[in-house]
């Protein structure tokens, strides 16, 4: 039997070739591919701020102002070595209240990235406080592509450029938008 591939439409919309199984051909494959292809990044993105998050809140020694593990030592320990040390300093004013308000922005930057709800938005926050941490606790790390905040900064900029077009809230939302104005 040969293989004759026909142009059909896939549940995007888009056309494909299937074969004459009905099954995708290589280009179907290759848009699925492409379609889907910020997935995995915005899951690990999601899970890891969400896990960020839980921890921080959870940590009763992270959330003090002094003490072994506390976001107050975190703080003055770095506050030499930042790249900004204004920014640390103001962290250092309230630093239980900059640790828990840190961690309420990675869980809801990471909440939203999974659902895929204001994406572009929870990027942004999420490459902020990427952008913050790179800035001030990972800065001195030599050579730079040992600090993993630099690497979760340039990982947030294809979810700020893209969003979440597949399976997510927002393109549930816009199409339904789009079926009430058609």
């Amino acid at each position: 039997m040969t293989r004759t591939d026909v142009p059909s439409t896939g549940p995007s919309g888009s056309s494909g070739s299937t074969g004459s199984t009905g099954s995708p051909g290589r280009s179907g494959l290759r848009e699925q591919a492409a379609r889907y292809a910020l997935l995995p990044l915005r899951i690990f993105l999601g899970v890891t701020f969400v896990y960020a998050g839980l921890d921080k809140l959870t940590d009763s020694a992270f959330l003090s102002a002094s003490g072994a593990g506390s976001i107050g030592e975190q703080m003055h320990g770095v506050r030499d070595t930042s790249a900004i040390p204004a920014l640390v300093d103001w962290a250092l004013l309230s630093p239980v209240g900059f640790g828990a308000l840190l961690a309420v922005g990675e869980l809801l930057v990471g909440l939203g990235t999974l659902a895929g709800l204001l994406t572009r938005i929870a990027a942004t926050g999420g490459a902020l406080i990427s952008l913050s941490l790179w800035l001030t606790v990972s800065w001195q790390v030599t050579p730079y592509y040992y600090g993993n905040d630099l690497v979760y900064l340039m990982a947030w900029i294809p979810m700020i450029l893209a969003g979440a077009p597949y399976l997510s809230l927002d393109s549930l939302i816009r199409s339904r938008r789009s079926r009430r104005t058609a």
